[in-house]
């Protein structure tokens, strides 16, 4: 089945052809759990919401406006679960720096810098992952989706208007808004660091 075109598949797949569901599932399923892996900061949390996002887009298939972007519709599901997901566990959520993450260019963690790096350099390196990290978790459910949508799915402002279904205008401020804020709690946790190496230096004598 991999010679018919997506259309093709999607008007199968509503006919009940459980095949080519399968092969739109193969088609899109790095795209959604890469999009849940950003928002869920988890590996074994995107697993689940990803399967979750096809169960949705299968019971929900017939429902589909074939005039919109398959992919785009996909996203939109993606969005909603994760942020049901996140607000049910608001202020439960935790993550290790040691964590794994599977994305679509293979295995790797967040503390692993470029090979060229030199100690101090993925030092740093290691340091601004988390610092990012925790910035993000501090954004509303809302303003998260949109900057991971935009700064790290590289999509355009367009896109996400249709997937949040949210005019242009809104995407472009709560995006902003989005940016000022990650800018503002980074320096919160860089100043808190600092302040923790402080301490820990005078509790053991170091000038």
């Amino acid at each position: 089945m991999t010679d018919l075109n997506e259309k093709d598949l999607i008007r199968k797949a509503k006919q009940g052809d459980m095949l080519a569901f399968e092969e739109l599932i193969l088609k899109h399923e790095k795209i959604v759990y890469n999009l849940a892996l950003r928002m869920m900061n988890h590996s074994e949390d995107a697993q689940d919401i990803a399967q979750e996002v096809f169960l949705k887009a299968y019971r929900s298939l017939a429902n589909f406006d074939e005039r919109a972007a398959f992919s785009t519709w996909l996203y939109r599901i993606t969005h909603n679960t994760c942020i049901d997901e996140m607000r049910k566990r608001k202020g439960k959520q935790t993550y290790s720096l040691e964590e794994e993450l599977e994305s679509e260019d293979g295995s790797m963690q967040r503390q692993v810098a470029d090979a060229g790096d030199t100690p101090e350099e993925s030092l740093l390196r290691a340091e601004q992952k988390s610092e990012i990290l925790q910035a993000l978790d501090t954004l509303s459910e809302e303003h998260k989706a949109a900057v991971v949508l935009r700064d790290v799915k590289g999509l355009s402002y367009e896109e996400i208007a249709e997937i949040l279904e949210l005019s242009l205008g809104t995407v472009k401020s709560r995006i902003s808004r989005a940016r000022n804020q990650l800018k503002t709690e980074i320096l919160k946790i860089r100043e808190q660091n600092e302040k923790s190496l402080r301490h820990k230096e005078r509790k053991e004598g170091r000038p």
